[in-house]
């Protein structure tokens, strides 16, 4: 199954039929994919979204890139909260939404680095380009 893991309805279907899953997609929300593919991602050392920070940091800024980062971990939990009441009762089985993500066989991640912190990529993580531009003359 080719899906977004933004909304893990795509996933979920790929769990019930027991087939591979291929993930495409350009920014999880709350770090969620480091976690999912258990790549290190330090909010000490790894400037977060919309900081501004870059991985140079004085020790007050990775302080604040750590503060900014605390409200994701409730906010992704309320958020994906409803997915995982779903895929609990469709699969009749107690799961998470990133046990479902854990599953995935390939990541197709649309990263540029130019814009994007460069991090450590899995095996089944496949960088495939970022910013999609038209050539003009």
């Amino acid at each position: 199954v080719f899906t977004d893991p933004v909304l893990p309805c795509g996933q979920i279907l790929a769990e019930h039929l027991s087939v591979p899953s291929i993930f495409f997609f350009r920014v999880m929300p709350c770090g969620l994919d480091f976690e999912a593919t258990q790549c290190p991602n330090p909010p000490s050392y790894v400037p977060r979204v919309f900081t501004g920070l870059t991985d140079h940091m004085s020790f007050l800024q990775r302080v604040k890139n750590l503060i900014l980062d605390i409200p994701n971990y409730f906010l992704c939990d309320s958020v994906f909260q409803p997915y995982a009441k779903l895929a609990s009762e469709f699969l009749q089985r107690d799961v998470t939404v990133l046990d479902l993500w854990r599953k995935a066989s390939i990541w197709l991640l649309r990263l540029d680095f130019v814009l994007d912190y460069p991090r450590p990529l899995m095996p089944n993580m496949i960088v495939i380009g970022g910013v999609n531009c038209a050539y003009n003359k």
